[in-house]
C-alpha cells in the first residue's frame, strides 16, 4: 500500500477524533482525553490511537471509555471521511505525555549537574 496515503488517513482520523472526543462525546471520563498521534497498519485495517490525559490516574478510565464507544466513532469517521475502510481502532495511553513534567525536571538535573565547559 502506498506510505503517503497511510499518512494521510493517519492525519485525518487524528484530526477527526480529535474534533469528536472534545466537542461531541459527554462522557467526563474524556473530558481532558487528547488524540497525540495515529499510527495506521500498512493494510489500513487497524489504526494505533496514541491518547494523552492531563493526570496519569485518568488515563485507564479514559481508555476504557473510548474502547466502549469505538463503534460510534467508527461510524462517525466513515460518515465523515468518506472511505470505503475504516480501520479497526485500538486505544492506548500515551505516555509520553504523562512523564513529560518529570522528564523535564530529570533532563534539568541532569544539566545542572554537569560540569561547564571553560571554552563557553
Amino acid at each position: 500500500m502506498d506510505s503517503h496515503r497511510t499518512e494521510r488517513i493517519s492525519e485525518a482520523l487524528r484530526e477527526e477524533l480529535s474534533e469528536i472526543i472534545s466537542y461531541e462525546m459527554a462522557d467526563p471520563r474524556v473530558a481532558s482525553a487528547a488524540v497525540t498521534d495515529v499510527h495506521v497498519s500498512p493494510d489500513l485495517r487497524h489504526a494505533l490511537i496514541h491518547i494523552g490525559f492531563d493526570r496519569p490516574e485518568e488515563a485507564q478510565e479514559g481508555i476504557a471509555a473510548l474502547t466502549g464507544a469505538r463503534h460510534f466513532l467508527r461510524g462517525e469517521i466513515t460518515r465523515r471521511l468518506g472511505v470505503f475502510r475504516v480501520p479497526e481502532l485500538h486505544f492506548e495511553s500515551d505516555v509520553a505525555v504523562a512523564l513529560g513534567d518529570r522528564m523535564e525536571h530529570l533532563l534539568k538535573r541532569v544539566r545542572r549537574g554537569r560540569p561547564r565547559d571553560s571554552d563557553q
